[in-house]
This record gives C-alpha cells, structure tokens and sequence, in this order.
C-alpha cells in the first residue's frame, strides 16, 4: 500500500466547492485498504496509545461551529487485528503502548476520511502521537512500514502550513509566509532531502511562522518513516503531491509515497 500525508482540513471542509471532490479522486487511484491506521495532528498522548478497537462516538474536538457538524458520523469498523499488530512492531522495552478504548476519531482523522472512504466500511485504528520529534516520529514510522505489505493504508493528517493569523490576513488570500513555506516543503520532498525536512524549523524560510507550534507538520515524519522502503532506511519511496493550493490561506499540500 502507499502511504500518505494529507492535510486535513476544518469541519467546514465539507462545503469547500473542490476539496472533497479532490480527496475524492484521490482515494479512487488507490488499492482498497484491508484497514486504515491514522495518526492525526490531534492526538498527542504518551506513551504512545491506540484508540478504539470497536466503533465508538467521535470526537468534536471543535469549539463554535454551527450544530450541522456536531451531527457528522463515521461509523467504521474497528479494528482489532491491526491493533495486535501495532503492539507487537512497537512495543519494546523502554517504549510501551497504552490502549485507550474509548477514544474515537478525532476531526483530524475522521474529515478526510468522509470524502476518501464515505462508506465507512474499512476498519480504521488511530493511534496517538507520544512526541512532536521528527526524528522519533521517523522511527516509529519505519517499524510501522511492514504494516503496508499486508494491506494496511497508513495516513499521517495535519496541515502544510498552520498559523490560524492566516485567517486573519489582511485582505484575504495567501500569506507570503504560507506560499513560502510550501514551495520551499515541496522542492525539499521532491529532491528526497529528509535531513532539512526533520530540521524544518531551521531550514525552511518562516519556519516558525508556519508553524508556531508543529503538531500539524509532524504527522509527515510518520508517514516518511513508514515509506522507507530499507531495512537500513536509505531508502524512502518516491512521493508525489496529490493536492496542493491554499484553503483560508493554508497549504493544503498532501503527498503520497508508493
């Protein structure tokens, strides 16, 4: 299976007139999934911990929307097998897993999957980030990787830029910062250069602006982690943006690797 980083977008993403269909399409290009394992910009949680193994509510993790989207569902299955999986390519000593039963899905893994998957017919496991490390995250990615050799879909889902001031510039449109960060994300994926993505908040011009605090770009580490196709990590698949242009003036950018 491929793996994949995509930008998750708000509940309002819904009523955007081309994203939906854009994730869409997207999502008819690719293999159907024995089960999905998402890793979301907003589940921080350590030790590392894996969310429900059996359908439960979701979680409105949004504050000030209007009612239509506290009434969204996305009744996937769950996914125990997977779960076993993930214990046992994780769990070593020094690093435990926690299970946390009762957490659903969180906006940032249940959003895109209502216009990738609107069935809910795949079983879905997310799992918790313990750490906004890049290089951690990495590691965590490539003991996952194995995961995609036996069906499993593993999706990273943050935002390529998030600074909600884009919200707020003035006039509209794209802030420099967000179009500069973005041209300088996709120039270093498409040369391979992992060393200045794991060090983005030094190397990438307003770094720190896109991103005042990083748990929307970290996802993107697990899913590089799990791209590497190497048992010694000099190898990643080749990855190739999907999507890319601005909602709100954020990157939605979104990458898939295989």
């Amino acid at each position: 299976m491929p793996a994949l980083y995509l930008s998750h977008g708000a509940p309002p993403l819904a009523d955007d007139p081309v994203w939906p269909g854009e994730l869409a399409a997207w999502s008819a290009t690719l293999p159907r999934p024995t089960a999905i394992l998402m890793v979301s910009a907003h589940w921080e949680e350590a030790p590392l911990a894996l969310g429900a193994t059996e359908t439960v509510p979701l979680v409105y993790d949004f504050w000030g929307f209007p009612e239509r989207y506290y009434q969204v569902r996305y009744e996937a299955p769950g996914a125990p097998a997977l779960a076993e999986s993930v214990r046992k390519l994780l769990r070593a000593p020094g690093t435990p897993v926690q299970d946390i039963p009762d957490h659903g899905l969180d906006h940032g893994a249940y959003v895109p999957l209502v216009e990738m998957f609107p069935a809910a017919d795949i079983p879905v496991l997310q799992v918790s980030m313990p750490t906004l490390d890049p290089a951690r995250l990495m590691e965590i990615g490539r003991r996952l990787a194995p995961l995609r050799d036996e069906g499993v879909l593993i999706v990273g889902s943050g935002f390529f830029t998030h600074n909600l001031a884009a919200l707020r510039h003035p006039g509209g449109g794209v802030p420099s910062w967000s179009a500069e960060f973005d041209d300088w994300g996709r120039r270093a994926l498409e040369s391979r250069d992992w060393d200045v993505l794991l060090d983005f908040l030094n190397k990438a011009p307003a770094g720190r602006y896109a991103h005042p605090r990083t748990e929307h770009f970290a996802p993107l580490f697990v899913t590089l982690g799990a791209a590497q196709a190497a048992g010694d990590g000099t190898d990643t698949d080749t990855g190739r943006s999907v999507i890319d242009g601005f909602w709100m003036g954020l990157a939605k950018r979104s990458v898939q690797f295989g």
